[in-house]
């Protein structure tokens, strides 16, 4: 007789192959169809409501991976905390205004290589209804590539930064601004790139290596402390500046020294009759500049007797004076700063204190202005070595070395920034205690995680200079201001603003700037306070993208009805702490006086697996079309998840194909859990508790803390937590233990038997539990397991809670007794493969063990398990006690020191059914080829 048709072998319908790249897309029409986001909004509709707002990508370009792992983080907590039993409405939006779409429309135009009066003579409103196109094309690209990752959220209903609605409360935001007295316009340096005209933010600066001169330079002082002129004796005086852009040297109107710290005056062999005054700090470093290191110190004085003396500019006729500050360093250069009030922010600060101009002499192009000696006309680039020649050719270079360091550079176009003074709209810090009430919230109000983002943000908005919120383009909201035709004055008023914003947000946003006239714009009667005048010309700048995406808060929290104010978290890559984060911060700080958030979440960036940047010179970059075809996205979905994002992630094929294989072996404990629940109804063949054998309520009670964990770890961010503990628990307690354990009772029992019913029960138990608590980072795959579960009730996996523990499975007791029972498992299968080594048995089912000695605590426990011991060991047949030699295999564990256990080969015969040995098999004269277990269950009688 064929008895295999007489075994309860595993049916299911749950592939083993995955094949994600097909299946994932199916499974993406089936939530569109069934409504998902929907649902879940139905389901969770009286719960307590929790907002994660997402900072919005920027509408330009294909996603990456580091899109990727950010919406995935986003999507896994969103999903985390709707199954803890919130209403976790999730807004998705895009960021549309800004240069780097303005760019690619310059491009698409043939005017990114015209001159800037060429793309200026463009009409506004058609540059951006392109812009607004462009925009719109990538949101819809970038919308699908986010879907196909399966992440959740009104993707029908994003809110986008170039929404009429959302330009007007841009525009509002402004206004109060204007309104607490925080808004003005100056000439003050900023970062300005050349290349994209236009000022730059702090947050839109990036630091690269570059090579760039520096060059140690005269500077004839005119007079000179007592100490000093009494040693010239007729020899001629120079303070030595250091700087690494000699480009900026045009612009030098002062000198900067440290008032405390102590200054030599030198004289150098070989130099000629000349004496240089530097920091006695930096004394060593300068003379290493010589061939002949020798010098002769004729004078030392503090900084402070400098102070008030003047030079003469190395070849303009222009004098100029030395002046104490504080930020003078010794740690390179001279000790004395060279100092162009037009080109840097200490140099503006300190000018200002000495009444000196704010002198530029580049302009937008980055070219030197006419009027400029030697090099007018030039780029700032092109003049560096040209400038060099001349201080050389005039006597008056000391020294020019190449060094390698960082430098800003243009966060779109990527090239080298300028600092230069330009008139810019800007939000003070330092007024109304603005600054301080934001320090105030980092520390008082937000949580941040990791907790080291709490003092970087700290510092950043500690230390940065002004906001600079306008910008010299087309494709963004309009600063609302006015100017008087008849006499220039400034008309800026809050109430103006909000008239405007009105405008904006019944119209076409910002297009109506740029559509009307002045007078259209302005409310009726309004007049010059100055003049009296009637007629006004518009501002032309707009308003700094990250100001744009700042106010998301007011647009979108305050706005929307299924959002709230403030959100629960923000989350981001550990750059937006001087983007997104701070813009949002002082916006909120300024507007309202609290933060905009409870939370902030910070993750790194992706690198490769050798730490790298990602990038497409290095070779270590693919598109997400590669990767969706190769692993499907659940498997990206478990690289976001399973690594510490708290640090930089790694990314490579050798990790994907790392956590592949993982994901195999959680699938297949799922198809494993299915195959035998395929004839269970859980309404029917339930069992209680009582009913459970022991080493079901084992694994329920290791269930129960592997959900205690796991709920902890989404509760708290730590979603590697989640990954490892699942993994761990499907490989190691299931796998190589329980599943392994019970595979004899589930296939071999009848199949209404309650013990065997009873493993059903626990098998269920199991399998739903991990489906919900692997389903927000395994979407696919845990809705994919749960459409083909039996009995479990709800649609959709994401619908559900995430389980609840009951009190029963948790045994103190028994989960002691079971670590110990399990450790003696494992030196167990030592022996057992030490027996077939020698050939003594094949199958553990050959085997008969005999524990013959052990430590104190064992037997008992043994004696007390022991009619389980053979199911747990998966061996024929036990003995406890007997001669310690007299096994065919006598093992001594180096484990637990006093365990001996010898092998020898089963007694009787093996079932055919079964496969375990028996002394009964053949009493049966119907079947006597089978043990006494398999006999009534053939016969029906089981």
């Amino acid at each position: 007789m064929d008895y295999k048709a007489t075994l309860n072998l595993p049916k299911t319908a749950f592939p083993m192959k995955a094949n994600l790249q097909e299946r994932e897309p199916t499974m993406l029409a089936w939530w569109e169809q069934f409504g998902i986001y929907k649902r879940l909004r139905h389901v969770a509709a009286d719960r307590p409501l929790w907002i994660l707002h997402d900072g919005p990508p920027y509408a330009n370009g294909n996603i990456h991976l580091g899109h990727v792992l950010n919406k995935v983080l986003k999507d896994v907590i969103v999903k985390s905390r709707t199954m803890l039993g919130f209403n976790a409405v999730y807004v998705p939006g895009w960021d549309c205004h800004g240069l780097p779409i303005e760019h690619q429309v310059d491009k698409e135009l043939g005017l990114d290589q015209a001159s800037g009066d060429v793309r200026r003579a463009m009409d506004p409103v058609e540059k951006r209804r392109k812009c607004r196109e462009y925009a719109l094309r990538f949101i819809d690209i970038q919308r699908a590539e986010f879907k196909r990752l399966g992440v959740f959220g009104d993707w029908d209903n994003p809110y986008v930064t170039m929404a009429p609605a959302y330009q007007a409360i841009i525009a509002r935001e402004f206004g109060r601004f204007v309104g607490r007295g925080l808004v003005h316009k100056g000439l003050k340096p900023v970062h300005w790139c050349m290349h994209c005209k236009t000022a730059l933010a702090q947050a839109e600066v990036e630091y690269e290596d570059q090579r760039t001169p520096s060059v140690w330079v005269k500077f004839p002082l005119v007079s000179a402390p007592a100490p000093l002129q009494a040693a010239l004796a007729g020899r001629r005086a120079f303070a030595v500046i250091w700087t690494t852009t000699p480009w900026t040297l045009p612009a030098n109107l002062a000198i900067a020294v440290h008032p405390t710290q102590p200054y030599v005056a030198v004289e150098v062999p070989g130099q000629s009759a000349d004496v240089y005054v530097v920091a006695r700090a930096r004394l060593n470093d300068f003379l290493g500049l010589f061939k002949n290191p020798a010098h002769h110190a004729l004078a030392s004085f503090d900084g402070r007797e400098l102070v008030g003396h003047t030079f003469r500019h190395p070849w303009i006729d222009r004098e100029g004076p030395i002046a104490a500050a504080d930020f003078v360093a010794m740690d390179q250069g001279t000790g004395l700063v060279h100092i162009a009030p037009g080109h840097g922010e200490e140099d503006y600060d300190l000018g200002r204190s000495l009444g000196l101009p704010i002198f530029n002499p580049v302009d937008d192009d980055g070219r030197f202005v006419p009027g400029v000696e030697h090099f007018a006309g030039l780029t700032v680039w092109e003049a560096n070595p040209r400038i060099i020649d001349h201080l050389r050719s005039i006597g008056m270079l000391v020294a020019e070395r190449a060094l390698d360091h960082t430098y800003p550079h243009c966060w779109r176009c990527k090239n080298p920034t300028l600092f230069r003074a330009t008139e810019q709209w800007f939000i003070e810090l330092d007024k109304h205690q603005f600054r301080a009430r934001a320090l105030e919230a980092i520390k008082r109000d937000v949580q941040w995680i990791p907790g080291w983002g709490e003092e970087r943000i700290y510092n950043m908005v500690a230390h940065r200079p002004e906001w600079v919120i306008s910008r010299q383009r087309v494709w963004g909201v309009p600063i609302v201001a006015f100017y008087c035709v008849a006499c220039g004055t400034l008309l800026l008023e809050e109430r103006i603003v909000e008239h405007v914003a009105r405008i904006f947000r019944e119209g076409q946003g910002g297009d109506e700037w740029y559509a009307r006239e002045a007078a259209v714009l302005l409310p009726p009667g309004t007049r010059c306070a100055k003049c009296g005048g009637e007629r006004f010309a518009k501002e032309t700048d707009i308003l700094d993208v990250w100001f744009d995406s700042g106010c998301s808060h007011a647009a979108v929290l305050e706005t929307w009805p299924e959002l709230k104010w403030p959100a629960e978290m923000y989350i981001e890559g550990s750059d937006q702490h001087r983007g997104w984060f701070q813009s949002s911060l002082l916006e909120a700080i300024g507007t309202r006086g609290r933060p905009p958030f409870k939370s902030v979440l910070t993750h790194g960036f992706v690198v490769d697996g050798d730490g790298r940047k990602m990038s497409k010179s290095l070779g270590n970059y693919g598109t997400l079309d590669e990767l969706f075809r190769t692993y499907g996205a659940e498997i990206l979905r478990l690289w976001a998840a399973a690594e510490d994002y708290t640090q930089d992630i790694r990314f490579s094929t050798e990790i994907l194909d790392r956590l592949a294989d993982a994901y195999r072996r959680i699938r297949n404990t799922f198809r494993f859990l299915l195959g035998n629940l395929a004839d269970f109804d859980p309404a029917r063949d339930r069992q209680s508790s009582a009913r459970l054998d022991e080493i079901d309520r084992w694994i329920l009670d290791r269930l129960g803390r592997l959900v205690g964990r796991v709920t902890r770890a989404y509760e708290t961010y730590e979603f590697h937590t989640v990954f490892h503990a699942v993994h761990n628990f499907c490989a190691v307690d299931l796998s190589a233990q329980y599943l392994d354990i019970i595979k004899d009772r589930l296939y071999t029992s009848a199949a209404d038997d309650p013990r065997r019913r009873a493993a059903q029960t626990t098998c269920h138990d199991i399998f739903s539990a991990l489906a919900r608590l692997m389903a927000p980072i395994l979407t696919f795959t845990a809705e994919e397991a749960w459409r083909h579960a039996p009995g479990v009730k709800g649609e959709s996996v994401h619908l559900e809670r995430f389980p609840e523990v009951p009190r029963e499975w948790l045994d103190d007791t028994l989960a002691r007794e079971w670590a110990r029972l399990l450790e003696v498992r494992r030196e167990v299968a030592k022996a057992l493969e030490t027996a077939r080594t020698q050939s003594l048995i094949g199958s553990g089912l050959e085997a008969r063990v005999r524990i013959a000695a052990a430590p104190e605590d064992l037997p008992e426990l043994l004696r007390a398990k022991r009619a389980l011991l053979p199911t747990l060991f998966i061996v024929s047949q036990v003995e406890l006690g007997g001669a310690r030699a007299s096994a065919a295999v006598q093992y001594e564990s180096q484990e637990i020191p006093g365990l001996v256990i010898g092998v020898d080969r089963a007694r009787g015969r093996k079932c055919e059914r079964c496969w375990t040995w028996s002394e009964r098999v053949g009493e049966s004269r119907e079947h006597p080829g089978l043990c006494e277990r398999c006999v009534p269950v053939v016969l029906g009688r089981g």
